[in-house]
């Protein structure tokens, strides 16, 4: 929106959420929600939100008054579960749900880094779930027995699949949702009592072999454990379990990821932006940056003087990583563009 209106008609105030997680796009856009306030919009307004957020450092860049909200929160008991030797995550997690369900109420949310480990959690509850039955476990979107259900979240289910964890069990059931950290800020679940967290979580990591950012599980900050363990806590008294030595000591604060990703498309919307000149909460690394420069140059999106090409505004419109949107537009025929989008 910025991008094709930079004066914003009819838009009075931007409100970023979560703006712990420090995602990249977010980044982007409060610095070019900064840009427009400066230059276009005076009368703008900008809010940045989050329960964990660190405000004083952001009031300071922002110039801005900061604004407290305690809310109403019931007490939360932590406590650590550390695996046993050479005990996998799958078969941790699955002893602290026995014993959730076996010594407190209500339903129980599991925070695991990724789809992958999901479905392992889920296999292994299964095997305890069906452990009296003849037939072995099969995966399935839930496993049933004595009043609990077991259900995934994450992004890649359906709409229907999801709403499943998002609403109570029609018939009563506990449930036991195991999540990515989907469920840390974006969604709230009702009558969640326990929260076993893993720990871990995804994050975009830099791979210069391919030139690409993946993700690779890393440990989470102490931010997100607080906001983890806190989803224990909306309804009622509640308790998380920590997969994790409690000698183990956390980040404060999650790492931005610009600091951590290849620059490519950033540096393609700065120069479609027509400056490089913006507040950033936390600056562009110069060498990532100086390199993603260069690598557009190779593609044909900017020219000698780092202006953006028509090829290069061409490959914004796509909204894939520039690398992408190039293979994309130089294939011709169509074999070659079945070839690109495989």
């Amino acid at each position: 929106m910025l991008q094709d209106d930079p004066l914003l008609e009819g838009v009075g105030a931007i409100l970023f959420d979560e703006f712990h997680e420090r995602h990249l796009a977010g980044d982007l856009g409060l610095a070019l929600s900064l840009d427009v306030q400066s230059s276009l919009r005076e009368d703008l307004r900008l809010v940045l939100m989050s329960a964990t957020l660190d405000g004083e450092k952001l009031a300071r860049f922002l110039d801005a008054p900061r604004l407290s909200s305690e809310g109403r929160s019931h007490p939360v008991s932590v406590s650590h579960f550390p695996a046993r030797r050479d005990e996998s995550l799958e078969v941790q997690a699955r002893r602290a749900v026995e014993i959730a369900l076996a010594e407190h109420p209500g339903d129980v949310l599991v925070f695991l880094p990724g789809q992958r480990e999901i479905v392992r959690v889920e296999l292994a509850l299964a095997s305890m779930l069906t452990r009296d039955q003849a037939t072995p476990p099969q995966p399935s979107p839930a496993f049933a027995r004595e009043g609990a259900i077991v259900l995934p979240l994450h992004g890649e289910l359906s709409v229907e699949q999801q709403s499943l964890a998002l609403q109570p069990d029609p018939q009563g059931r506990r449930r036991v949702v195991l999540a990515t950290n989907v469920a840390e800020s974006s969604v709230t679940l009702p009558g969640v009592r326990v929260v076993i967290d893993s720990g871990q979580a995804r994050e975009p990591r830099y791979d210069p072999n391919s030139g690409f950012s993946r993700l690779d599980i890393a440990s989470i900050s102490q931010a997100s454990a607080d906001q983890r363990a806190g989803r224990a806590g909306r309804v009622a008294e509640g308790w998380t379990y920590r997969l994790w030595p409690q000698s183990q000591r956390l980040e404060p604060q999650r790492r931005a990821e610009i600091a951590q990703v290849e620059l490519a498309a950033l540096a393609l919307e700065l120069a479609a932006w027509g400056s490089y000149d913006l507040r950033f909460v936390d600056a562009p690394p110069p060498g990532a940056l100086s390199a993603a420069r260069d690598l557009l140059q190779r593609l044909g999106a900017l020219d000698a003087t780092l202006a953006i090409t028509a090829l290069g505004k061409h490959m914004l419109v796509l909204g894939t990583h520039p690398r992408l949107s190039a293979m994309l537009l130089s294939a011709r025929g169509d074999e070659d563009r079945a070839l690109a989008c495989d």
